[in-house]
């Protein structure tokens, strides 16, 4: 397999975290986001939407998404598994997953802060918007998971949930917002980033690391 990204990535940083809990090796094949390696042609015919992560599978596939990415690798290659059996605790990670992947990294993303920046925001107020959006993404996620008995988002093992959950606090952090402030989360990312699988997939530990 060969995995396009990028070591700041969180979305990739998912997608490393799922391929390392499942022991998979993956070539990786990085492109540098702020020098716009992204939208070179060679990786536009890969992923038309200039975007990482993109898997290539050994058979040749190309998959697009982390999310739906991590959910085709946890099909292929079900254990440990990443999402529960149960029908209604599956939902629940999903939800917590979604929040994250769909509903506050997006809207933080480097694109969107390009495009802020082109709008004339000034670069203390596009940095303010990014840490807004962590806030409220992180202070919703924090009430949803706040009876989970943990340690991890959803029980003794980690899932989707937390595999979304690492790289966001990872993000939350390099804009500055006070993170003490979601001890659920914490609890939970402490608990992923004492596994390797977490520890071995952060952004510093890539070899495209600046």
């Amino acid at each position: 397999m060969k995995l396009h990204g990028y070591f700041r990535s969180s979305a990739a940083y998912r997608v490393r975290i799922a391929l390392n809990l499942k022991g998979l090796g993956a070539e990786h094949l990085p492109h540098h986001l702020r020098k716009g390696e992204q939208c070179a042609p060679a990786y536009l015919a890969i992923n038309p939407q200039g975007l990482v992560p993109a898997l290539e599978s050994d058979g040749g596939a190309v998959l697009t998404q982390s999310v739906a990415i991590i959910e085709w690798l946890d099909e292929t290659h079900p254990n440990p598994p990443l999402l529960p059996k149960d029908p209604l605790r599956r939902a629940k990670v999903r939800a917590l997953a979604l929040a994250i992947a769909c509903d506050t990294h997006p809207v933080q993303n480097l694109k969107v802060l390009a495009r802020l920046r082109e709008l004339g925001l000034a670069e203390e107020k596009v940095q303010e918007w990014a840490a807004w959006v962590n806030r409220e993404g992180l202070s919703a996620c924090e009430t949803l998971i706040r009876d989970e008995p943990g340690p991890f988002c959803f029980g003794d093992a980690p899932t989707l949930a937390d595999l979304c959950l690492v790289p966001q606090l990872a993000n939350a952090r390099r804009f500055g917002v006070d993170v003490s402030a979601y001890p659920r989360l914490l609890k939970a990312e402490a608990a992923a980033k004492a596994l390797p699988a977490f520890a071995n997939a952060a952004p510093e530990k890539q070899p495209d690391a600046e």
